[in-house]
C-alpha cells in the first residue's frame, strides 16, 4: 500500500466502465472544490443544504482540540473509579464509536434501542463504575432522551449525583446544550452531518472516554488527505466515488459489503448509514447490504443487480476492494459518497424521508387505544402471530405465509429483515438474513430495529422502491416505564415498528409483521419455517 494509506481496488470490467466518470470528476474539479466546501457540487436545489453540512472535509485538523479534553475526562473518570462506558446515541451517535472501539478491542456499552430487556441489561451493569455519554445532534432524539431519563432514575436510586457521571455530546443551541444535569457538555461541529461525524465529537468523545487512541485515528486521516483533495485519477475517494456511480449506471444499485481481513470491526455497519441515507432518495440510490464474510450468501454469487465491495484485500467475488486503517477508510468513503451524490444528481446530505416515520409513531404513542387496535394479528401460529401485509394472507404454515410474502419480492428487488429485539439475548434472528439470501436468491438486509430507522430508514421510502419489509417484534417479559413520559419502552418500540409500517405501507410497499409472544421459541419457530422455503 502506498504512503497515502489506502488503497482502491477495482475488477477491470468496473475500471474500464468507471473511467469516463473518473476522467469528469477530474476535469471538473471536483476533489479539490470538495476540500474547498464548495457547495454548488450537487446543483442548485442542494445548494443550501450542503452549505452548512461540509466541515467534515477538515475534520482530521479541526478536531484536534478534543483530544486533550478527552484524556483529561477520561483521567477524571479513572481516578474516580468510573471507567465503564455507556452510550445513548443513535445512527451516526452510535455508529462510528461502535465501530472504532470494537477495532481497537476497548469495551463500549451502546444503547441504540428501545428493546426494554437490553436498556436493563445496560442497567445490571456496575453503576459505581458507570458514566453515561448522552449524544444528540438535536437534543430531541426519543430513544436517547428516554435513555437518559432511565439512567437519571437508576444513578439516584443508588444515590449516585447523575450531574456527576452524565456527559453530552451536542450541537450549539439544542436543548441539550443547556442540561444542567452533566458534568460536561462536548459541542460538535454543527455543519456537520450526523452520518459524516465519525471524526467529531459523536465519534471521538465516547470513543476516547472508553480508552480508543483517537489521535491515531486522527492522523490516520491526515495521512490520506492530500490525496483525498488532490484532481488526479488515482484520488481514492474519486476511484470509489466513479465506480458506485458506473455501476448503479449499469443496473447494480446495491452494494454488498464482506470484510476481507481488514482489521476494522463493523465497518460495513457504519458505511450502511453513510451510503443508504446519502443516496436513498428521489427514487434512485445504492442499497447497502452488509453480509458476515465473503462467503456468505449474496456476495460471491450477486447478481446484475448488486456488487460486491471487500472491506479489506481483493476476493475473487469482489469487484471493488477497499484497504487501509479505519481513519483513513472514514475519510475516503465520505468523500466518494459525497462524489457519487453529484453522479446520482442527489443531494447527499439531506434525509427527506427519516421524519416521516417518526411522525407516525409519535401519533400511534400519543394514541394508545390506536396502537392497540393496529397490533390485532390475522392469525397466529404457535408463539407466532402474523399480521399480513396487502397482497399476503395470513392463511396455512409459517412457510406457506413466508414463501407467499417472498414472492412479491420484484425482479431486481430486495427483501429487508427489521427485528425490533435484544441485539444481545435475541442475536439468533439475525441468521434470518443468511437463511432467506440463500433460500429465496435474493439481496436480503437485516437491521435492528429502531436502529435501522437512524440508517437505511431514508433509502427504503426515498430509494427505489422495490423492497419487500419483514418485521419481526416481541413481547416483553418485562418493560420499564420511561420516567415523566406516558409510556414504556415497550409501548415505544411497537409504535416505531407499527409507525415504519404504516409509511412503507403509504409507499405501496408490502409488509409482513411476526410478532413473537415468545421470543425464545417464535424465533425458533421462524427459522424453521425460512429453512422450509427451498423445499
Amino acid at each position: 500500500m502506498s504512503a497515502q494509506q489506502i488503497g482502491i481496488n477495482l475488477d477491470p470490467a468496473l475500471e474500464a466502465a468507471a473511467a469516463p466518470r473518473l476522467n469528469a470528476l477530474v476535469s471538473d474539479g471536483v476533489a479539490g472544490r470538495l476540500a474547498a466546501q464548495d457547495s454548488t457540487l450537487w446543483g442548485p436545489a442542494a445548494e443550501a443544504e450542503a452549505s452548512t453540512r461540509l466541515s467534515w472535509t477538515t475534520l482530521h485538523r479541526t478536531s484536534r482540540p478534543l483530544i486533550g479534553e478527552i484524556e483529561a475526562l477520561r483521567n477524571e473518570l479513572r481516578s474516580e473509579g468510573v471507567d465503564r462506558v455507556v452510550l445513548a446515541g443513535m445512527g451516526g451517535s452510535s455508529l462510528a464509536p461502535e465501530v472504532i472501539t470494537a477495532t481497537e478491542g476497548v469495551a463500549l456499552t451502546v444503547l441504540d434501542t428501545t428493546d426494554p430487556a437490553q436498556v436493563a441489561d445496560a442497567l445490571a451493569g456496575d453503576l459505581d463504575r458507570t458514566v453515561l455519554v448522552v449524544s444528540s445532534k438535536s437534543g430531541t432524539t426519543v430513544e436517547t432522551d428516554s435513555h437518559r431519563r432511565v439512567f437519571v432514575a437508576a444513578f439516584e436510586e443508588e444515590g449516585i449525583d447523575p450531574a456527576r457521571r452524565i456527559v453530552v455530546v451536542t450541537d450549539p443551541g439544542s436543548p441539550l446544550a443547556e442540561l444542567e444535569q452533566c458534568r460536561k457538555v462536548f459541542l460538535a461541529d454543527p455543519h456537520v452531518g450526523g452520518r459524516y461525524s465519525a471524526l467529531t465529537a459523536f465519534g471521538l468523545v465516547p470513543a476516547g472516554l472508553a480508552g480508543a487512541d483517537v489521535a491515531r485515528l486522527l492522523d490516520q486521516a491526515t495521512l490520506v488527505a492530500d490525496a483525498v483533495a488532490a484532481d488526479t485519477r488515482d484520488n481514492p475517494a474519486l476511484r470509489l466515488g466513479a465506480a458506485f456511480g458506473a455501476a448503479h449506471d449499469d443496473g447494480a444499485e446495491k452494494l454488498v459489503l464482506a470484510d476481507t481481513g481488514s482489521g476494522i470491526t463493523g465497518f460495513g455497519d457504519w458505511a450502511e448509514q453513510l451510503i443508504a441515507e446519502s443516496t436513498g432518495k428521489q427514487g434512485t440510490g445504492l442499497l447497502p447490504v452488509v453480509v458476515d464474510a465473503p462467503d456468505a450468501p449474496g456476495f460471491g454469487d450477486a447478481g446484475k443487480d448488486a456488487t460486491p465491495v471487500a472491506i479489506g484485500p481483493s476476493t475473487g467475488g469482489s469487484r471493488i476492494a477497499a484497504e487501509g486503517p479505519l481513519g483513513a477508510q472514514f475519510l475516503v468513503w465520505e468523500s466518494a459518497v459525497a462524489v457519487a451524490g453529484r453522479l446520482l444528481g442527489i443531494d447527499p446530505f439531506d434525509q427527506p424521508d427519516v421524519e416521516a416515520a417518526k411522525k407516525a409513531a409519535r401519533s400511534l404513542l400519543d394514541d394508545p387505544d390506536t396502537l392497540g387496535a393496529t397490533s390485532a394479528p390475522a392469525a397466529v401460529v404457535g408463539a407466532v402471530e402474523v399480521h399480513a401485509s396487502t397482497g399476503t394472507s395470513a392463511e396455512g404454515s409459517l412457510a406457506d405465509i413466508l414463501r407467499e410474502f417472498t414472492d412479491t419480492v420484484p425482479d431486481g428487488g430486495y427483501l429487508a429483515v427489521q427485528a425490533y429485539l435484544d441485539r444481545l439475548d435475541d442475536a439468533s434472528a439475525a441468521l434470518l438474513r443468511p437463511e432467506l439470501a440463500k433460500r429465496t436468491g435474493m439481496q436480503t438486509t437485516f437491521g435492528w430495529g429502531p436502529r435501522f430507522l437512524h440508517s437505511t430508514g431514508q433509502y427504503h421510502k426515498g430509494g427505489h422502491q422495490n423492497g419487500v419489509f419483514l418485521q419481526i417484534t416481541g413481547a416483553s417479559e418485562e418493560d420499564l416505564q420511561v420516567p415523566d413520559r406516558p409510556y414504556t419502552l415497550g409501548t415505544l418500540q411497537l409504535a416505531q415498528a407499527l409507525g415504519d409500517a404504516q409509511v412503507l405501507a403509504d409507499h405501496g410497499r408490502p409488509v409482513l409483521r411476526l410478532h413473537l409472544t415468545d421470543r425464545a421459541a417464535g424465533l425458533a419457530e421462524v427459522v424453521r419455517a425460512v429453512q422450509e422455503l427451498d423445499r
